[in-house]
Order: structure tokens, then C-alpha cells, then sequence
């Protein structure tokens, strides 16, 4: 019987054929592209989140010395009434966007993909709100909104709907959902994107042969469509719930600044109050690391679900 020869290779072996030297080259080649990167991130993310935790410690009101705290700041937030009431208003505010955005602008997306006279005009409109700074766009729709001459009122008295007319601002049942139509209507073009390159990249022979099979137009979409989409949905949801946790700032600080009476009183519009308006830096540190936590907890949880294998991927 003629004798196999087996040569084992440990994992800090190179390969054959190539020098030592040249794959430490290559690793500190790398190590020396991502430096600038890693640096910044550490400057402005890395280090800001420490000194928030830091400061979330003590007892400071922005001019006067420093006194340590320990937990007692955590522990104001847990009775704080109005933070628990923001924090409510907060996920509902993600959870209805994150809805809301995916789910227009896949269909936009999906409308926009077929061959369309005009199509690249309706794709540019779409995306337009997406360039526009959110403090111009809350102005904007705080006129629209306007009980006395918005342009939503006006319309719905001269179309016979006068029984609908409302303060869409200063009625506290109204007020959050009406900045939530703000918000949907800016960011619906960025997903509708996102969601156009994905349906871009699905390949035209998979569809052709599930209509040779017989499947119907909703059975391609289901069967198809939305398997292959997965990875584009987990980023999609990701950002929009993220941005509807923590990015919702300016337009409710623009359009009610909170109110009325707390009624769209966000977690960032209520850090931002205790931090500037009442002096406690080291309670609205608090109050950040929790929801920075929460958010967190969170994404990491939507990654893991929504980026599980499919059969066709």
C-alpha cells in the first residue's frame, strides 16, 4: 500500500509559499487603515459615552464643583414622574415610525422599480423631505397645522369636513400623533431607498421562474420578494428605530417643545430640560445612560432576529 504523507499546519503557520513577513505586513497594513477610524470613534463615541456614565455619578449643575452622588441620581429618575411618561411616549413614537416608514416606503419602493413614465421625477420627490433640515420641516408643518390658517384646516373647510377641523398641536390626543406624521413624512424616502437597492439586486431569473411555475404576482412577493429582503429589512428597522428612540429631539422641541402639559413630552426633550433648564447634569446623564441602554438592548436584539438565514439567501 503506498504511503500517504500528511503534513499538519498549526493556524500560525503561513501558508506555503508565502513569507512570514509579508503576512505581518499585511496585518499591520490593515491595523494602520482602520487607525484613523478607530481613533475617531473612540474621540466621539467612545469617549463621551464614558464621560457620560462618569458624570451620571455626580452632583453638578454646570458652574459649581462637582459632588459625588453614587446612585442617588438613578434613583431620582425612578421617581421621576415625567421621564417614565417620556420614556412611554418615546417607544410608542419608534414603534409607530418604525412601522409606518418601512411598511410606505417598501411600497414605494416597490411601485417605484417598475418601468414608470416619469419615474426618476417621483423618485427625487420621494427623497426630497429626506434633505431638508428638520427644524425648517417643523416649522413648516407647525403652519400647516395651524388651527387659524393652516393649510390642513383651510382644506378640510373647503372640502365640506369642517366637523374635522382640530388643534393638531394643542390637543393633548392629537398632539404626538401629529408630530409622528412629521416624522414619517421626512424619513419614508431614505427606507423606500434602501429598500430600492435591494429589490435592484434581486436576480429577474428567480421571478421568471416562479411565473413559469404559476405563481401568482402576491406569491412571488411573499415567497420571493420579502426573504431576500431580510438583510435590507434588519437595517431599515434598525435605523428607524433608533432614529425614533433618540433623533426625535428637534422636531417635538420645534413644533411643541413638549407640550401641551407633557402631552408629547419625549425622552431627549426631557434630558434636555433637566439639563439646561433645571441645571441637574448629572440627573439628565442619568436619565441618557438608561435610554442609552434601553436602545442597546434593543438593537442588538432586532440584528439577532432579523438577520437569521433564510432558505434562499
Amino acid at each position: 500500500m503506498r504511503r500517504v504523507r500528511v503534513i499538519t499546519k498549526t493556524p500560525d503557520q503561513p501558508r506555503p509559499g508565502v513569507r512570514p513577513g509579508l503576512c505581518r505586513h499585511r496585518y499591520l497594513t490593515a491595523y494602520y487603515m482602520i487607525a484613523p477610524a478607530l481613533v475617531l470613534y473612540t474621540i466621539f463615541v467612545l469617549y463621551p459615552i464614558s464621560q457620560g456614565i462618569w458624570l451620571s455619578l455626580y452632583a453638578w449643575d454646570g458652574f459649581s464643583a462637582m459632588q459625588w452622588a453614587g446612585l442617588q441620581n438613578y434613583r431620582f429618575v425612578l421617581d421621576d414622574r415625567v421621564f417614565w411618561l417620556a420614556l412611554q411616549h418615546t417607544l410608542l413614537f419608534a414603534v409607530v415610525v418604525t412601522f409606518a416608514k418601512n411598511a410606505l416606503g417598501l411600497l414605494l419602493a416597490v411601485l417605484l422599480n417598475r418601468p414608470l413614465r416619469g419615474r426618476a421625477l417621483f423618485r427625487i420627490a420621494a427623497f426630497l423631505p429626506v434633505t431638508m433640515a428638520f427644524v425648517a420641516i417643523g416649522v413648516l408643518w407647525s403652519w400647516i397645522y395651524n388651527p387659524t390658517f393652516g393649510l390642513l384646516n383651510t382644506v378640510l373647510r373647503g372640502i365640506g369636513l369642517g366637523a374635522l377641523i382640530r388643534g393638531w398641536l394643542s390637543d393633548p390626543q392629537l398632539a404626538l400623533w401629529s408630530i409622528m406624521v412629521v416624522d414619517i413624512w421626512k424619513w419614508t424616502g431614505l427606507h423606500m431607498l434602501l429598500f430600492l437597492a435591494g429589490l435592484q439586486s434581486i436576480p429577474y431569473d428567480l421571478y421568471e421562474a416562479a411565473r413559469i411555475d404559476g405563481a401568482t404576482s402576491w406569491q412571488r412577493f411573499v415567497q420571493i420578494t420579502l426573504p431576500l429582503l431580510r438583510q435590507i429589512a434588519a437595517v431599515s428597522v434598525t435605523l428607524a428605530f433608533v432614529g425614533g428612540l433618540a433623533s426625535n429631539y428637534d422636531v417635538v422641541y420645534v413644533m411643541t417643545g413638549g407640550g401641551p402639559a407633557h402631552a408629547t413630552e419625549v425622552a431627549p426633550t426631557w434630558i434636555a430640560t433637566t439639563a439646561f433648564r433645571f441645571g441637574s447634569f448629572g440627573k439628565a446623564s442619568a436619565m441618557t445612560v438608561i435610554l442609552f441602554g434601553i436602545i442597546f438592548a434593543i438593537a442588538m436584539f432586532q440584528l439577532v432576529v432579523l438577520t437569521q438565514q433564510h432558505p434562499l439567501e
